[in-house]
Protein backbone atom coordinates (compact mmCIF):
# COMPACT_ATOMS: atom_id res chain seq x y z
CA UNK A 1 0.00 0.00 0.00
CA UNK A 2 2.74 2.44 1.44
CA UNK A 3 4.62 1.78 -1.91
CA UNK A 4 1.75 2.52 -4.54
CA UNK A 5 0.24 5.50 -2.50
CA UNK A 6 2.43 7.80 -4.13
CA UNK A 7 1.43 6.63 -8.01
CA UNK A 8 -2.10 6.68 -6.75
CA UNK A 9 -2.11 10.27 -5.45
CA UNK A 10 0.25 11.74 -8.22
CA UNK A 11 -2.99 10.10 -10.67
CA UNK A 12 -6.11 10.12 -8.85
CA UNK A 13 -7.62 10.44 -12.69
CA UNK A 14 -6.59 7.04 -13.51
CA UNK A 15 -7.18 5.62 -10.22
CA UNK A 16 -10.56 6.51 -10.01
CA UNK A 17 -10.91 4.70 -13.60
CA UNK A 18 -9.50 1.80 -12.51
CA UNK A 19 -12.38 1.57 -9.57
CA UNK A 20 -15.02 2.34 -12.05
CA UNK A 21 -13.89 -0.56 -13.70
CA UNK A 22 -13.83 -2.74 -11.06
CA UNK A 23 -17.34 -1.97 -10.04
CA UNK A 24 -18.38 -2.83 -13.50
CA UNK A 25 -16.82 -6.15 -13.00
CA UNK A 26 -18.67 -6.45 -10.19
CA UNK A 27 -21.61 -5.58 -11.79
CA UNK A 28 -21.07 -8.18 -14.40
CA UNK A 29 -20.00 -11.26 -12.09
CA UNK A 30 -23.28 -10.83 -9.67
CA UNK A 31 -26.15 -10.54 -13.16
CA UNK A 32 -24.41 -14.37 -12.62
CA UNK A 33 -25.97 -15.04 -9.36
CA UNK A 34 -29.76 -16.52 -9.26
CA UNK A 35 -32.34 -13.46 -8.78
CA UNK A 36 -36.65 -13.60 -7.19
CA UNK A 37 -39.13 -14.64 -9.74
CA UNK A 38 -40.73 -11.31 -9.62
CA UNK A 39 -37.71 -9.48 -10.47
CA UNK A 40 -37.00 -11.65 -13.59
CA UNK A 41 -40.40 -10.74 -14.85
CA UNK A 42 -40.26 -6.79 -15.23
CA UNK A 43 -37.21 -5.16 -17.27
CA UNK A 44 -36.91 -2.31 -14.32
CA UNK A 45 -36.94 -4.57 -11.16
CA UNK A 46 -34.25 -6.50 -13.06
CA UNK A 47 -32.08 -3.22 -14.03
CA UNK A 48 -32.79 -1.66 -10.17
CA UNK A 49 -32.00 -5.45 -8.92
CA UNK A 50 -28.63 -5.31 -10.44
CA UNK A 51 -28.34 -2.02 -9.90
CA UNK A 52 -28.76 -2.49 -6.01
CA UNK A 53 -26.48 -5.57 -6.12
CA UNK A 54 -23.12 -3.42 -6.92
CA UNK A 55 -24.73 -0.49 -4.66
CA UNK A 56 -24.71 -3.30 -1.86
CA UNK A 57 -20.99 -4.34 -2.52
CA UNK A 58 -19.89 -1.00 -2.16
CA UNK A 59 -22.41 -0.05 1.10
CA UNK A 60 -20.48 -2.62 2.70
CA UNK A 61 -17.02 -2.08 1.66
CA UNK A 62 -16.56 1.55 1.92
CA UNK A 63 -19.28 1.77 5.29
CA UNK A 64 -16.70 -0.97 7.13
CA UNK A 65 -13.81 0.85 5.48
CA UNK A 66 -14.61 4.17 6.58
CA UNK A 67 -15.79 3.59 10.25
CA UNK A 68 -12.44 1.79 10.85
CA UNK A 69 -10.34 4.31 9.59
CA UNK A 70 -12.25 6.49 12.43
CA UNK A 71 -11.71 4.38 15.24
CA UNK A 72 -7.76 3.68 14.38
CA UNK A 73 -7.34 6.87 13.81
CA UNK A 74 -9.73 9.10 15.68
CA UNK A 75 -8.07 12.60 14.20
CA UNK A 76 -9.98 11.86 11.27
CA UNK A 77 -13.03 13.58 13.64
CA UNK A 78 -11.16 16.34 14.57
CA UNK A 79 -9.08 17.66 11.64
CA UNK A 80 -11.48 17.27 8.95
CA UNK A 81 -9.95 19.75 6.76
CA UNK A 82 -6.16 18.27 6.55
CA UNK A 83 -6.04 15.18 7.99
CA UNK A 84 -5.76 12.02 6.18
CA UNK A 85 -3.75 8.70 5.62
CA UNK A 86 -2.78 6.30 2.84
CA UNK A 87 -5.90 4.20 4.04
CA UNK A 88 -8.55 6.66 4.23
CA UNK A 89 -7.64 8.33 0.63
CA UNK A 90 -7.53 5.43 -0.79
CA UNK A 91 -11.53 4.80 0.26
CA UNK A 92 -11.99 7.96 -1.24
CA UNK A 93 -10.77 7.12 -4.28
CA UNK A 94 -12.24 3.86 -4.27
CA UNK A 95 -15.97 5.24 -3.48
CA UNK A 96 -15.67 8.19 -6.13
CA UNK A 97 -14.54 5.67 -8.85
CA UNK A 98 -18.69 3.54 -7.56
CA UNK A 99 -20.54 6.78 -8.05
CA UNK A 100 -18.16 7.35 -11.24
CA UNK A 101 -20.13 3.73 -12.23
CA UNK A 102 -23.46 4.23 -11.15
CA UNK A 103 -23.77 7.57 -12.46
CA UNK A 104 -22.73 5.76 -15.81
CA UNK A 105 -25.06 2.93 -15.12
CA UNK A 106 -28.07 5.14 -14.87
CA UNK A 107 -27.67 7.59 -17.70
CA UNK A 108 -26.37 5.06 -20.36
CA UNK A 109 -29.41 2.66 -19.13
CA UNK A 110 -31.62 5.17 -20.07
CA UNK A 111 -33.11 5.73 -16.36
CA UNK A 112 -31.48 9.12 -16.18
CA UNK A 113 -35.10 11.00 -15.72
CA UNK A 114 -36.48 8.81 -13.25
CA UNK A 115 -33.19 8.86 -11.26
CA UNK A 116 -32.45 12.71 -11.44
CA UNK A 117 -32.32 13.03 -7.84
CA UNK A 118 -29.59 10.54 -7.46
CA UNK A 119 -27.47 11.82 -10.26
CA UNK A 120 -27.78 15.15 -8.19
CA UNK A 121 -26.53 13.55 -5.22
CA UNK A 122 -23.45 11.93 -7.30
CA UNK A 123 -22.64 14.95 -8.62
CA UNK A 124 -22.77 16.91 -5.33
CA UNK A 125 -20.44 13.64 -4.09
CA UNK A 126 -18.35 13.20 -6.63
CA UNK A 127 -17.20 16.81 -7.24
CA UNK A 128 -16.35 17.05 -3.85
CA UNK A 129 -14.79 13.72 -3.94
CA UNK A 130 -12.57 15.44 -6.54
CA UNK A 131 -11.46 18.33 -4.64
CA UNK A 132 -10.22 16.13 -1.51
CA UNK A 133 -8.37 13.68 -4.14
CA UNK A 134 -6.59 16.56 -5.90
CA UNK A 135 -6.01 18.58 -3.52
CA UNK A 136 -4.85 16.44 -0.16
CA UNK A 137 -7.66 18.53 1.54
CA UNK A 138 -11.08 17.53 3.11
CA UNK A 139 -10.34 14.11 3.10
CA UNK A 140 -11.31 13.36 6.23
CA UNK A 141 -14.71 14.95 5.74
CA UNK A 142 -15.25 12.46 3.08
CA UNK A 143 -14.48 9.63 5.19
CA UNK A 144 -16.91 11.20 7.77
CA UNK A 145 -19.36 11.61 4.92
CA UNK A 146 -18.92 7.61 3.89
CA UNK A 147 -20.72 6.84 7.28
CA UNK A 148 -23.79 7.09 5.43
CA UNK A 149 -22.98 3.72 3.72
CA UNK A 150 -23.58 1.36 6.62
CA UNK A 151 -27.04 2.97 6.64
CA UNK A 152 -26.84 2.31 2.68
CA UNK A 153 -26.80 -1.42 3.21
CA UNK A 154 -30.16 -1.62 5.14
CA UNK A 155 -31.36 0.97 2.66
CA UNK A 156 -30.39 -1.43 -0.18
CA UNK A 157 -31.92 -4.29 1.63
CA UNK A 158 -35.38 -2.72 2.08
CA UNK A 159 -35.50 -1.63 -1.57
CA UNK A 160 -34.38 -5.48 -2.45
CA UNK A 161 -36.56 -6.90 -0.65
CA UNK A 162 -39.37 -4.71 -1.59
CA UNK A 163 -38.43 -5.61 -5.54
CA UNK A 164 -38.46 -9.42 -4.56
CA UNK A 165 -41.93 -8.70 -3.15
CA UNK A 166 -41.12 -9.93 0.71
CA UNK A 167 -42.49 -6.80 2.23
CA UNK A 168 -44.45 -8.57 4.60
CA UNK A 169 -41.49 -10.85 5.48
CA UNK A 170 -40.21 -10.92 9.05
CA UNK A 171 -36.44 -10.53 7.57
CA UNK A 172 -38.22 -6.93 6.41
CA UNK A 173 -39.97 -5.49 9.40
CA UNK A 174 -37.24 -6.17 11.28
CA UNK A 175 -34.59 -4.60 8.62
CA UNK A 176 -37.29 -1.56 8.69
CA UNK A 177 -36.51 -0.36 12.10
CA UNK A 178 -32.59 -1.22 11.73
CA UNK A 179 -33.02 1.00 8.58
CA UNK A 180 -34.32 4.05 10.91
CA UNK A 181 -31.74 3.29 13.98
CA UNK A 182 -29.00 3.23 10.90
CA UNK A 183 -30.51 6.43 9.09
CA UNK A 184 -30.21 8.53 12.45
CA UNK A 185 -27.17 7.24 13.65
CA UNK A 186 -25.25 6.99 10.57
CA UNK A 187 -26.66 8.85 7.92
CA UNK A 188 -28.10 11.96 9.79
CA UNK A 189 -25.85 12.14 12.53
CA UNK A 190 -22.88 12.19 10.43
CA UNK A 191 -23.83 15.07 7.75
CA UNK A 192 -24.67 17.32 10.88
CA UNK A 193 -21.59 16.63 12.59
CA UNK A 194 -19.91 17.74 9.03
CA UNK A 195 -22.14 21.22 8.57
CA UNK A 196 -21.40 21.75 12.02
CA UNK A 197 -17.69 21.37 11.67
CA UNK A 198 -17.51 23.29 8.68
CA UNK A 199 -19.68 26.73 10.26
CA UNK A 200 -17.84 26.75 13.85
CA UNK A 201 -14.75 26.56 11.43
CA UNK A 202 -15.92 28.43 8.69
CA UNK A 203 -13.61 31.54 8.76
CA UNK A 204 -9.65 28.75 8.46
CA UNK A 205 -11.43 26.65 5.58
CA UNK A 206 -10.99 26.50 2.09
CA UNK A 207 -13.74 27.03 0.14
CA UNK A 208 -15.83 26.64 3.05
CA UNK A 209 -18.96 28.67 1.58
CA UNK A 210 -18.90 26.22 -1.47
CA UNK A 211 -19.27 23.16 0.88
CA UNK A 212 -21.15 24.74 3.70
CA UNK A 213 -23.88 25.20 0.36
CA UNK A 214 -23.15 21.51 -0.62
CA UNK A 215 -24.03 20.06 2.46
CA UNK A 216 -27.05 22.21 3.23
CA UNK A 217 -28.91 20.58 0.28
CA UNK A 218 -27.43 17.48 1.22
CA UNK A 219 -29.22 17.88 3.82
CA UNK A 220 -32.25 19.07 2.93
CA UNK A 221 -32.42 15.82 0.71
CA UNK A 222 -31.71 13.79 3.57
CA UNK A 223 -34.54 14.96 5.68
CA UNK A 224 -37.00 14.26 2.62
CA UNK A 225 -35.84 10.91 2.39
CA UNK A 226 -36.36 10.39 5.54
CA UNK A 227 -40.06 11.67 5.89
CA UNK A 228 -40.48 9.26 2.84
CA UNK A 229 -38.96 6.31 4.67
CA UNK A 230 -41.01 7.01 7.15
CA UNK A 231 -44.46 7.51 5.38
CA UNK A 232 -44.17 4.26 3.05
CA UNK A 233 -42.84 1.87 6.09
CA UNK A 234 -44.91 3.45 8.64
CA UNK A 235 -47.79 5.04 7.95
CA UNK A 236 -50.82 3.35 6.20
CA UNK A 237 -51.23 2.87 2.82
CA UNK A 238 -54.08 3.52 0.55
CA UNK A 239 -55.55 -0.04 -0.38
CA UNK A 240 -56.19 1.31 -4.19
CA UNK A 241 -52.10 1.70 -4.30
CA UNK A 242 -51.75 -1.99 -4.62
CA UNK A 243 -52.57 -4.75 -6.94
CA UNK A 244 -52.58 -7.89 -7.89
CA UNK A 245 -49.68 -10.59 -5.96
CA UNK A 246 -48.99 -7.66 -3.70
CA UNK A 247 -47.39 -5.74 -6.18
CA UNK A 248 -48.05 -1.85 -6.12
CA UNK A 249 -49.86 -0.37 -9.83
CA UNK A 250 -47.08 2.40 -10.04
CA UNK A 251 -44.98 0.10 -9.28
CA UNK A 252 -41.31 2.86 -10.31
CA UNK A 253 -42.62 4.76 -7.98
CA UNK A 254 -43.19 2.22 -5.01
CA UNK A 255 -39.83 0.55 -5.44
CA UNK A 256 -38.34 4.41 -4.90
CA UNK A 257 -40.15 5.59 -1.69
Amino acid sequence: MESLFPVLQSHPGPSILVCSLFFRLAHRLLQTLPVPKLVKQDDFRSWKWRNLSVSMVHSLLTGTWAVTCVVVWPETLHNIHSHYTPLSYVLVCVSTGYFVQDAGDIILTGHAKGSWEFLLHHALVIWCFLYALYTQLYVAGAVIALFVEVNSVTLHLRLMLKLAGAQSSAVYQINKLLNVFTYITFRLSAQFYLTWYIVHNYASLDHGGYFLVTMVVMNIMILIYFYRLLRADFLPRRKSCVGQNGTHNNSRKFLSD
